[in-house]
C-alpha cells in the first residue's frame, strides 16, 4: 500500500553536517518552515521532499554519490539499520522491502534466479516524479547496502534506470557496472554476492528491532484512506490485470459491496479511483520511459490499445503520442472535465 509521505527522521540533520550544509538555508531553498527537522514522527507529503531534496542538491549532478559516501551506519533509519543486522543481501533486502514503506511511498519487488537477483524499485505517489538524483541514489544505496554489510566491493551485475546520469563516468566507475538506460530501475546482483554473509549480521538486535517495525507498519496502514488503499492497490496491480473492483476488494479483504460504501463515504467512487490512476500513470509512462502505447495499455490493465486510446482522449483531449510529445516540451496539460 502507499504511505502518506515520506518519513522526516534526525538522520538528515548529520548527514547534512557530514555534508557541509546549513540547515536553515536548505530549508529556506526549499520553502520549507525553520524548525522542520526539529519535529519528530514529521511526514512530508512528495511534493515538499521532493523540493527539500533538490534543495540539498542544489543542481549537483554528483551529489547521489556524495551521499552514499557520507551515510554512516548509526545515521540509517530504524528499517535500513535493522537490515545491516541481516545474515546476507537477499534477507536484507527481503526486510527492507517489508518495510520500506514506513520511509517512502515505494515498492521494492525481488526477482531471484538460480544465478541472480534482482531489486526493482517503483515510486507509487504517481502523478508526482521523484528527482532523477534521487532514482540514481536509491540505485547507488542499494550496492553501499551490500558493500557496507559484507566490507567487500560489491559489484552489480546490471543496473537499469530510467535516470541516467549526465556525467555517467563517476558513477559507474562507483557501481564498477554500466548504468543502463530502461523502462525501470533496478540493480541485479549475482546469486554468489547476494548470499554473501553480512559480518553486520545480528539475529538478535533484528528480533529486538523486528517488534516495533511491525507495530509501526500497523499503525501506517490503519491510518489511510480507502482512497489511498484503493490507489495502492491498484498501482501495485494494474500492470498484472487487477483492475475490477471485485479484485481490488479481494486484495484488500473487503466485500465488494464494503469496498464500496467504505470508498462512498470518503466522497469518491471506484471508477473515478481507477480512472485517476490510470490517467496519471499513463502520463508517467508516456513522458518519462520510451513505451510503446501499446504496451502502456497492458500496464494500464487495459484489454487492448484501442479501448486506452480512446480512454486517454476523453482525459485529455489528445492521442497518447500527442501527449508525450507535449509532456516533454512542458507541463502536461489540465485534466478536462468529466
Amino acid at each position: 500500500m502507499m504511505t502518506t509521505g515520506y518519513a522526516l527522521d534526525a538522520t538528515w540533520r548529520p548527514l547534512l553536517k557530514d555534508l557541509g550544509l546549513v540547515p536553515a538555508d536548505i530549508l529556506r531553498r526549499a520553502g520549507l518552515a525553520d524548525d522542520l527537522l526539529q519535529r519528530p514522527g514529521l511526514r512530508l507529503a512528495s511534493e515538499d521532499y521532493y523540493r527539500l531534496w533538490e534543495a540539498v542538491a542544489q543542481d549537483d549532478r554528483l551529489f547521489p554519490l556524495k551521499l552514499c559516501r557520507a551515510v554512516r551506519a548509526e545515521s540509517f533509519s530504524p528499517p535500513l539499520f535493522a537490515a545491516l543486522c541481516s545474515p546476507n543481501l537477499g534477507v536484507a533486502l527481503s526486510r527492507i522491502r517489508a518495510y520500506k514503506k514506513l520511509i517512502a511511498p515505494m515498492r521494492l519487488d525481488l526477482i531471484e534466479t538460480e544465478d541472480i537477483v534482482t531489486v526493482e524499485m517503483t515510486w507509487l505517489d504517481a502523478p508526482f516524479h521523484p528527482p532523477q538524483s534521487m532514482i540514481q541514489f536509491e540505485l547507488l544505496f542499494a550496492v553501499t547496502l551490500a558493500r557496507m554489510g559484507t566490507r567487500e566491493l560489491i559489484k552489480p551485475v546490471e543496473v537499469e534506470t530510467t535516470a541516467p546520469p549526465a556525467q555517467a563516468r563517476p558513477f559507474e566507475d562507483f557501481l564498477g557496472a554500466r548504468m543502463k538506460p530502461a523502462a525501470r530501475n533496478a540493480v541485479t546482483f549475482s546469486a554468489s554476492d547476494a548470499a554473501r554473509p553480512f559480518l553486520t549480521s545480528n539475529e538478535s538486535l533484528w528480533d529486538a528491532f523486528e517488534p516495533g517495525l511491525r507495530e509501526r507498519l500497523a499503525d501506517l496502514e490503519e491510518g489511510a484512506t480507502t482512497v489511498r488503499r484503493v490507489k495502492a492497490a491498484l498501482l501495485e496491480g494494474l500492470p498484472s490485470g487487477l483492475a475490477s473492483i471485485e479484485a481490488v476488494a479481494t486484495k484488500l479483504s473487503l466485500s465488494k459491496r464494503t469496498l464500496q460504501r467504505r470508498i462512498e463515504s470518503e466522497g469518491c467512487s471506484y471508477q473515478q479511483i481507477l480512472q485517476e490512476t490510470r490517467e496519471a500513470l499513463a502520463w508517467h509512462y508516456l513522458t518519462t520511459t520510451a513505451l510503446p502505447s501499446a504496451e502502456i495499455s497492458f500496464l494500464l490493465g487495459f484489454s487492448e490499445p484501442n479501448s486506452f486510446n480512446r480512454a486517454f482522449r476523453i482525459w485529455t483531449g489528445l492521442t497518447p503520442e500527442g501527449a508525450r510529445h507535449a509532456g516533454r516540451v512542458g507541463t502536461p496539460p489540465q485534466r478536462r472535465s468529466a
